[in-house]
């Protein structure tokens, strides 16, 4: 399970905007697969959702039953642990969360990632 929540948005709409757009992303979901905190695939996914936030003051962190790290403060990059980062990208649920910091308003989305097995089960047949 891939859950994705947007926090201190300036609306409701902007927040479940940007969640949807994170956790629908292929390449968002292909970095959880591979265990990998790549954050410029989620704040890309962020920026082309059409949401209006400032990505300079975005806050990014990763969660699981293994612990939280934050990743990104401000906008810019933290030096943050890799072997921690795969730790908690390896559990069954991750949540990544973004906080704008513009306004109060927040939403979730729910979604997985994307396996070699999802690719297969839906490359072997016709409609």
């Amino acid at each position: 399970l891939f859950e994705v929540t947007c926090n201190g948005a300036a609306t409701k709409e902007d927040a479940k905007i940007i969640s949807k757009s994170v956790v629908c992303s292929t390449l968002t979901k292909a970095a959880v697969f591979g265990k990998d905190a790549n954050w410029g695939r989620i704040v890309c996914a962020m920026g082309y959702s059409g949401a209006q936030f400032d990505p300079e003051k975005v806050d990014l962190f990763f969660e699981s039953a293994a612990g939280k790290l934050q990743i990104i403060e401000n906008g810019v990059a933290l030096n943050y642990s890799e072997e921690k980062a795969t730790e908690i990208l390896s559990e069954p649920k991750v949540t990544a969360i973004a906080d704008l910091k513009e306004g109060d308003a927040a939403a979730t989305a729910w979604g997985c990632d994307l396996t070699h097995e999802y690719i297969s089960i839906n490359a072997d047949y016709r409609s």
